[in-house]
């Protein structure tokens, strides 16, 4: 079951690829996206004999990839439901980015929990959370050099890949939203993680 949702997703993911980067007005921001799609997808494919992950995970892993995708069509700060959201709110500016950033520590989080658990790596479930949650902010902020050396190197061309919005805090902001998905994974999630963690087949 698990190996027919992941290809499944899979192929959905590659329509959804294939359709935004034919109509994206921006090639270059939404390839700089994507990359992380384009990576990951094929990885999970190669690796669901040897070692399947949780539904939960997998899931959660399809649903990072669509808002990456969606961001990089439109550019995280003109994505037209952020527009909704900000009108709604009354916000200051688009926050569609801040659910990328959210799902960026809630992802990676739930990535390192199932295989510092599977592993045996880190004994006690509070010690589990703190690294999980040390793991994910240090994934955050090597994204954020990441938009640092991009901005370096493309300029002013940066700027939709950046999305800052004229935010001097949205460094901050961002791994904020990724340390809050962090917490989600370990406070919320962890139970039906755990459950899911049981019925996988011994390694």
């Amino acid at each position: 079951m698990t190996s027919t949702m992941l290809r499944g997703g899979a192929f959905i993911l590659l329509l959804i690829l294939i359709y935004t980067g034919i109509n994206t007005a921006d090639k270059m921001t939404w390839l700089m996206e994507v990359i992380p799609v384009c990576v990951v997808v094929p990885l999970l494919l190669f690796t669901r004999a040897r070692y399947p992950l949780t539904p939960l995970l997998y899931t959660l892993i399809f649903f990072h990839a669509l808002i990456l995708i969606v961001g990089g069509m439109y550019t995280y700060a003109k994505v037209p439901i952020g527009f909704d959201v900000q009108s709604w709110l009354g916000l200051s500016r688009n926050p569609y980015d801040k659910l990328g950033h959210f799902f960026q520590g809630l992802v990676p989080a739930l990535v390192a929990r199932e295989i510092l658990i599977r592993g045996g790596y880190v004994q006690g479930r509070k010690m589990v959370a703190f690294v999980v949650c040390c793991i994910a902010l240090a994934i955050s902020a090597f994204y954020e050099l990441i938009e640092w050396w991009t901005a370096l190197a493309l300029g002013q061309g940066a700027d939709d890949f950046l999305g800052t919005q004229g935010d001097p805090w949205d460094t901050q902001s961002d791994m904020l939203c990724a340390l809050l998905g962090a917490f989600a994974t370990v406070f919320l999630l962890a139970p039906w993680h755990n459950r899911q963690i049981r019925q996988l087949p011994a390694q």
